[in-house]
């Protein structure tokens, strides 16, 4: 078993791999929603996890193929978990916020510094899974094995609530020792322990149509009834302290003399507690029509539990003991947005979120990451899975 200074004076051999590799990984797009750039790129990641993994699976969704790789743990006969023993869960995404064609315009480029990478997806998270494979190459160079099985769920359609790879996460997180979230770390590199919950509601409301000037009260405004809800909606987040609420988009009605007889909103909720998030979706996915003969109806498209934040994290301080052994301080804190690690920490698994490579400017034009926090990112994660 390599020492952790070993390991990350190993990682830091390898800036020029990585850099290459990292490129590859950001030239091939990977907007959410399209099934054949998601497959193009699992077969190039699989390529590059084939030389550690011992199982690769690409289980299929709507938006193409996820990806889930397995390494065997010390003594471990086979991809299944030892009794009572657990496995450790990573937990990535693939997709982009940005649509093709971006890396024509933006490509990814190493800056004067020798450090800073730039591109679409260099930080949100393709280092992330560049780091993933550089720790698995870490203890294969070094003679070294996670001592636990390890299984790497890499969702491709996170960037828009991962409305089928949450089923993929909620499957292997089952029986899960620990899990590692590989999403883009907090400013400052710091690690995440607890992460507000988010939901994307659609309420639609029916009303009766009738002529605006002539018989408007035969009618019944879906329009009217709408915005009222919305009001009620914003009484009650307003009420919460660690709720919000934004209404996305609102269509509806057809002419300015008829009387509206359908509307609906898309509403985002965010929330940081459990208690909020049932005020919230109560208010929401039950509402009772401020005018008699308007019907409602609300759909949920997407959910994501609240993750609390508990400053006591174990699995965290474990994590900041490992760093600490290898000269690197690792601050905590938590997150207004959401992402698959939601699900686990919910659920009371040990969680922690944050491992990718220190950077900033998630989902924009400045979207930039570290190369040496990378590196430190990948010799962390292996010393984590060969002592835990």
């Amino acid at each position: 078993m390599a020492e952790p200074a070993e390991l990350l004076a190993l990682a830091r051999t390898f800036g020029d791999p990585v850099l290459e590799r990292w490129e590859r990984l950001v030239s091939l797009e990977t907007p959410s929603n399209d099934a054949d750039r998601a497959a193009v790129f699992g077969r190039e990641l699989a390529a590059g996890l084939a030389a550690t993994a011992d199982r690769i699976e690409h289980p299929p969704g709507p938006g193409g193929d996820h990806l889930v790789a397995y390494w065997n743990g010390r003594g471990t006969a086979s991809q299944d978990d030892g009794p009572g023993d657990g496995h450790t869960l990573l937990v990535a995404h693939s997709d982009t916020v940005f649509p093709a064609g971006t890396v024509a315009r933006r490509p990814f480029t190493l800056a004067e510094d020798g450090d800073t990478v730039t591109g679409p997806g260099v930080f949100d998270m393709k280092g992330s899974l560049v780091a993933v494979e550089l720790a698995m190459d870490l203890l294969s160079r070094t003679g070294g094995t996670p001592r636990r099985p390890v299984r790497l769920v890499v969702v491709n359609d996170e960037e828009i609530g991962s409305p089928d790879g949450s089923r993929l996460v909620a499957r292997h997180a089952e029986g899960a020792h620990a899990v590692l979230g590989l999403e883009p770390p907090l400013p400052g590199g710091a690690l995440k322990i607890g992460r507000r919950g988010v939901a994307r509601v659609r309420l639609s409301v029916r009303g009766v149509s009738a002529h605006a000037g002539l018989d408007a009260a035969l009618g019944v405004s879906a329009i009217d009834e709408l915005v009222d809800q919305l009001a009620g909606l914003r009484a009650t987040a307003a009420a919460l302290p660690d709720a919000a609420l934004n209404v996305g988009t609102i269509t509806g009605g057809t002419r300015a003399n008829v009387v509206a007889d359908h509307a609906e909103a898309e509403i985002g909720l965010r929330y940081a507690t459990a208690e909020t998030e049932r005020a919230l979706l109560s208010a929401l996915l039950e509402p009772t029509p401020v005018r008699p003969r308007a019907t409602l109806s609300a759909e949920t498209l997407s959910h994501r539990p609240a993750w609390a934040m508990d400053p006591a994290n174990p699995l965290a301080a474990e994590l900041t003991a490992l760093a600490a052994t290898l000269g690197l301080d690792l601050p905590l804190g938590s997150s207004g947005g959401a992402g698959d690690t939601n699900l686990t920490g919910a659920l009371g698994i040990p969680t922690v979120d944050g491992l990718g490579p220190a950077g900033a400017g998630a989902h924009g034009e400045d979207e930039h990451a570290s190369l040496s926090s990378l590196l430190e990112r990948a010799a962390l994660i292996a010393t984590f899975l060969q002592t835990h």
